[in-house]
């Protein structure tokens, strides 16, 4: 297919002077002078190879190839007219696509009110949202495959990526509601010691499972796990069917399941750090937006 070469200067005047079917009119609209509006046309015509406008004394008319063109020259222009908007609107970071990653517990406290707010101030952006454990997260930020995280317990320090803490929150003990220690309103992680534990994988989250188990050497103990599970959802069903007990961080207790006791920590000074994470020296505009959204002015529950 012939690649078309046809100025869009010489485009918008053609539509202007169809609209009118008056080169004075049509000159005064595009703020030009007639002559010039006159050489437009004439290079316009030689470039399609035949007459766009009928020219008769006192009045002009489209020809049929100018009542062709017509459409399509519209098109182009309010295409490029929309184009142009979109690419301020991105750059801006007003619009554009943003891939956000979140560890599942986060859907229960932070990710709902960040989405909602975002939302609200930018709602021309496209958010692509996607449930990832920690470690996933950091792979696929250094990757280019989502542009922020939503991480429990990020590494100290990485050359490629930034964190910000966004929530703490304290640890509960889950135990199944039949536990003798479930009836307690609080107990102290030593009281776990005998009980077999159900945790999360250590290769889905490194940090966080090696805090959980340093609370419980710290204990003086070291939790015999009998069961892993990827999310806390499996992790809490578990501990339903008597497989043994967890700690977890505090908005696990939103998950309702009937024969489960969520049970705070004492002392509940061990917390839960909640960072959100995204590659330093990022391009792309929408991130600092999101971040403003997220750390400047926080969404209700943070």
């Amino acid at each position: 297919m012939e690649r078309p070469e046809l100025p869009l200067q010489q485009l918008h005047a053609f539509v202007v002077l169809a609209e009118e079917l008056h080169f004075g009119h049509a000159a005064t609209r595009l703020g030009i002078a007639q002559p010039p509006l006159s050489q437009q046309i004439r290079r316009l015509e030689d470039k399609v190879g035949y007459a766009l406008f009928r020219r008769e004394p006192g009045r002009i008319s489209l020809t049929p190839a100018g009542r062709e063109l017509l459409p399509a020259a519209r098109h182009a222009l309010t295409g490029l007219a929309e184009g142009l908007a979109a690419a301020r609107e991105a750059g801006s970071g007003r619009a554009g696509r943003l891939r956000i990653g979140f560890a599942a517990s986060l859907a229960l406290t932070v990710l709902p009110g960040l989405l909602r707010t975002f939302r609200e101030r930018f709602p021309a952006v496209d958010v692509d949202v996607r449930e990832m454990t920690t470690t996933p997260q950091l792979a696929a930020l250094r990757e280019g495959s989502i542009d922020i995280g939503l991480v429990r317990e990020p590494p100290a320090h990485d050359a490629e990526l930034a964190f910000e803490t966004v929530l703490t929150e304290p640890f509960v003990a889950v135990l199944p509601s039949s536990h003798p220690l479930a009836a307690q309103r609080k107990l102290r992680v030593e009281q776990l010691a005998d009980c077999p534990f159900v945790l999360l994988p250590r290769a889905v989250g490194p940090p966080l499972y090696d805090r959980i188990t340093g609370l419980c050497v710290a204990a003086g103990f070291t939790p015999r796990v009998a069961q892993h599970a990827v999310e806390w959802q499996t992790v809490c069903a578990l501990v339903e069917t008597g497989l043994g007990v967890s700690l977890a961080p505090e908005s696990i207790r939103r998950i309702r399941l009937r024969g489960v006791a969520f049970r705070g920590i004492e002392p509940d000074t061990p917390r839960t750090r909640v960072a959100v994470a995204w590659r330093r020296n990022d391009p792309n505009p929408l991130v600092p937006s999101l971040l403003t959204a997220l750390l400047q002015d926080p969404p209700d529950g943070l």
